[in-house]
């Protein structure tokens, strides 16, 4: 079994599950089982709705919080009527509005508000009750009831003091007593005193053997208990992002990214770091020589992967640019506006789509609006892009730090030229500068205004002087590396030589 470590997963997830979610289709191809675990709480969505949405399957998903009962990950399928069938009298009243309703029990001062899992149906996601104006517990459903929240009144707010996990036949599994940022789980034979005990004991649970593998893709909360427990079971470290950073790096010490500075300290524990590039690898190997004196065994392995190569079925809409990210400010999506506003009074028929979620799209939307520019910039939300990209001619990313990219290898799959800053690890990976796109060189010191005339300047040189099917065609070679049977020939040859070790 291959059991992969992560912490949260959101509606708008970052490119580490969808990492993640490729991870998964190769080993389903490959016939090698696989668990997909996570960390976090998720006291507002039902995990299994948020996996299945990214492509996961149920019975791949692990959740920490649920591995010590027998609840399996599920869709809602708890409903109203059986809701009511927990209550103790039948004297309530009811009323609903949309996505919440509301159960009203006058003869104790008691009410109920459910929250559904949409606007029609009846399937009950969370109920919170409250007594005498005073909120005192949440409960959590899918088929059964999973877990409750105890609150008490503080400093005029509901205070959280316990969670109590059940098993399907609703008696208490566990209990998890929080106080602040202190947590303790009381089982029925010990008590653990912190969450990364908690996640420890669930690692000792998995019993694992010299056959298994466990790969850790965030290593926050995680690395210090596998390390210490995993034995003898392999283990190894996905390399998501920059691994360092550079400008407080000099030729005697070396600054890591914080989320990988616990493995490379504990390098000699783990058996494998995997990094999406040829060029990461090695400079990774380079910097582990250097200033740790070490030589870990390191894979590079594309992070993603293409079922096929695309082509347009009715041609691709003429000056059109798609950009696909996390709405984030990181991702600089607004250098991007700016830059195709400056670039239509050149190409008076451009236009850009947007997609993706995150925190930013207010800001990006207000920006859009107030220069006027609704008309050919659009904001189209999260969806599945496998067959979106071949109807555009080019793809552009503002990002200034990209570990692989994912879109940039989508929109290569669909033959894009790409334009995009020279910075590590995925614009240098994807774009061969002036063959299937451009890489801007930016200085360090230049600020927004001089990377926005950057990107403008590409947009109008790609589409008046670029010769653009030979950029289309330079882009599938380029992305045939990518092909999903290339990637899983990497895989299996590496489980090979862990099996071997």
């Amino acid at each position: 079994m291959i059991y992969n470590l992560n912490l949260g997963i959101g509606w708008a997830s970052s490119g580490v599950e969808y990492a993640q979610i490729y991870r998964a289709k190769i080993f389903r191809s490959l016939k090698v089982p696989a668990k997909f675990i996570f960390m976090d709480m998720f006291p507002k969505d039902n995990i299994q709705h948020m996996t299945e949405n990214i492509g996961f399957l149920d019975e791949e998903v692990e959740w920490l919080y649920t591995f010590f009962t027998d609840c399996r990950i599920s869709p809602v399928t708890f409903t109203l009527k059986q809701l009511e069938q927990t209550f103790p009298t039948e004297n309530f009243r009811f009323s609903r509005d949309g996505m919440k309703a509301k159960y009203d029990f006058p003869d104790c001062d008691v009410y109920h508000t459910v929250y559904l899992t949409d606007e029609t149906g009846n399937r009950v996601h969370r109920v919170e009750i409250v007594a005498n104006g005073k909120l005192i517990r949440k409960d959590y459903y899918t088929y059964c009831r999973i877990y409750s929240e105890y609150y008490a009144p503080l400093e005029h707010k509901a205070h959280l003091y316990q969670r109590r996990f059940y098993r399907e036949d609703g008696t208490v599994c566990y209990e998890e007593i929080i106080d602040g940022d202190r947590v303790m789980y009381r089982f029925p034979d010990r008590i653990l005193y912190s969450k990364e005990e908690l996640i420890g004991y669930m690692i000792s649970r998995l019993k694992l053997t010299k056959e298994d593998v466990v790969i850790i893709d965030r290593s926050k909360t995680i690395a210090s208990a596998v390390l210490r427990l995993a034995q003898p079971a392999k283990v190894g470290n996905v390399i998501h992002a920059e691994h360092f950073n550079e400008t407080m790096t000099n030729e005697d010490t070396i600054l890591w990214n914080n989320h990988y500075e616990y493995p490379f300290s504990q390098s000699e524990r783990i058996d494998f770091f995997v990094t999406a590039t040829e060029e990461q690898k090695k400079l990774l190997a380079e910097q582990m020589i250097k200033y740790k004196n070490r030589k870990p065994k390191i894979a590079a392995i594309p992070v993603g992967s293409l079922a096929e190569l695309k082509y347009p079925d009715n041609g691709r809409k003429p000056h059109s640019l798609i950009t696909a990210s996390r709405l984030a400010a990181e991702k600089h999506v607004d250098w991007i506006i700016d830059a195709v506003i400056q670039a239509r009074a050149v190409i008076g028929d451009l236009t850009l789509d947007i997609f993706g979620k995150g925190a930013y799209e207010e800001e990006l939307k207000k920006q859009i609006a107030e220069k006027n520019a609704s008309e050919y910039i659009h904001l189209c939300g999260q969806q599945d892009l496998t067959e979106v990209y071949k109807n555009y001619e080019a793809y552009i990313s503002g990002s200034m730090s990209e570990g692989f990219g994912l879109t940039l290898m989508e929109a290569a799959g669909s033959g894009l030229p790409i334009i995009g800053f020279d910075v590590r690890y995925g614009n240098q990976a994807f774009i061969d500068n002036e063959e299937n796109g451009y890489l801007l060189k930016v200085q360090t010191d230049d600020g927004p205004r001089e990377k926005t005339e950057c990107l403008c300047r590409a947009i109008v040189k790609l589409f008046t002087e670029a010769p653009l099917e030979r950029f289309h065609e330079h882009a599938y070679k380029k992305a045939g590396q990518y092909l999903t049977t290339e990637v899983e020939k990497k895989w299996e040859n590496l489980l090979q030589e862990l099996r071997e070790c």
